[in-house]
Order: structure tokens, then C-alpha cells, then sequence
């Protein structure tokens, strides 16, 4: 690092250059603020790119990151707080939000679920005009129609007078395309909406490369 001129220091190229002209490892390397005794914090943060792309990076947890050589509790936590910070500037503001349209769901929730190892299960409380009363996880884990229970999605919307919801899970092997499983769940769901008088308004499947509406294919079965 001290061997670098000045200008090519990346906190000095910040500086005069401007964020966008420092790569990725310079970036992290910031954020890291030093290294380790066998690296210099720039070729510390070379090492993390060449071994784990951003999307890995961003997804890791304290532990893993702290299993890195170089990367401690207080580097780990630097790390997580910088992507977490880049997530929810990407994520829209919920209160008053209208859901118009599956792209709206995708637009709200992408940057939460991108890059998930595990699938999420997320409910999406809805009023009568289709604006956005709060979301909600519900499980973490493989979806199962045995396990994921329509009193789980709906106890919420009951208790907050909900009168529509929209389910929204992801798909961590980048294929948005609804198992049998995915299509139980949502049948299970629209029964019990109507049961209840609270509509399945969609479920859309989000994944790395793009995503499923059910009510956009046709899918609801009502």
C-alpha cells in the first residue's frame, strides 16, 4: 500500500476521482480500513473478491465472514452493515405504498431476497384499495403445504383487517418456475381466503433471474 503512488491509495482516489472510480476490492478495502499480518488491507480485499463475488459477500452472515483469514468480528460487522445499508436504500418506502402490479412486489422485495441461500416466505398485507399495510416474513426454510399452514399467512391479516394478500417466496436455485408444492400452497391459500374473506390476491416466486406471477399466468384457480 505505501509503495502505491499517493493518487492510487484508494481513500486519496476517493478523493479526488470520486467513488465510481475505484474496483470493487479498492471499495471493500475501505470499509475493511486495515489488514492482517500476512496482507495489506488492499490485498486482503482482492483476496475476498477473487474468492466471493458481491452476491456471496452481501449474503453472508458474522460467522461466515469471520471464518475469512484477515476478517474479524469487527471487520465481519463493517462488512454486514454496509450491504445491509445498500439494501434498504434500494428498498422503497412501504408506508402508502400501492401494489399495482406483480413489478411493484418484485421492485419492493428484490433487493431482500436476491442472493438467498434458503427460501423465504413473505406475506404481504393488503386494504381495500390495494395499498401496502405492512409485510411480514412467515418461514425461512424449503416450503412444504404439511408445514406452511393458511393460519400462519392469515393470522396477521385477520388480526390487522387486511383484506387482501399477496405471498411472495423466493427460489434459490435461480428458477422462478412454481414446483408442485408452490401450486398446493396456493390453492390451500384461496380456499381459505374465501373462507375467511381475505383474497389471495397473488403469489409470485422471485429468483435471481427474473419471477412467476400466478395471477399473471393465470394461475389463481378462482
Amino acid at each position: 500500500m505505501l509503495n502505491l503512488p499517493k493518487d492510487e491509495l484508494p481513500r486519496e482516489k476517493l478523493i479526488e476521482k470520486g467513488a465510481d472510480s475505484l474496483s470493487n476490492s479498492e471499495l471493500i478495502s475501505l470499509i475493511l480500513g486495515f489488514g492482517c499480518k500476512k496482507n495489506n488491507v488492499l490485498k486482503l480485499s482482492r483476496k475476498l473478491i477473487r474468492k466471493y463475488n458481491l452476491k456471496e459477500l452481501c449474503n453472508m452472515d458474522v460467522h461466515e465472514l469471520m471464518k475469512i483469514l484477515g476478517i474479524g468480528k469487527a471487520k465481519a460487522c463493517r462488512l454486514i452493515a454496509c450491504f445491509e445499508l445498500a439494501k434498504r436504500l434500494t428498498i422503497k418506502k412501504i408506508k402508502n405504498k400501492t401494489i399495482e402490479n406483480p413489478n411493484d412486489v418484485v421492485n419492493l422485495l428484490f433487493p431482500k431476497l436476491f442472493g438467498n441461500k434458503k427460501e423465504k416466505l413473505i406475506c404481504l398485507l393488503l386494504n381495500s384499495r390495494m395499498g401496502l399495510i405492512s409485510k411480514s416474513i412467515v418461514s425461512i426454510g424449503t416450503l412444504d403445504s404439511s408445514v406452511i399452514h393458511p393460519r400462519e399467512i392469515f393470522k396477521e391479516a385477520i388480526t390487522k383487517s387486511a383484506a387482501g394478500i399477496i405471498l411472495v417466496h423466493n427460489h434459490p436455485s435461480g428458477d422462478s418456475t412454481p414446483s408442485e408444492e408452490d401450486i398446493e400452497i396456493t390453492k390451500n391459500l384461496i380456499k381459505a381466503g374465501k373462507i375467511l374473506g381475505i383474497k389471495l390476491v397473488d403469489h409470485v416466486i422471485i429468483s435471481d433471474n427474473g419471477y412467476f406471477s400466478f395471477k399473471e399466468n393465470n394461475l389463481l384457480f378462482d
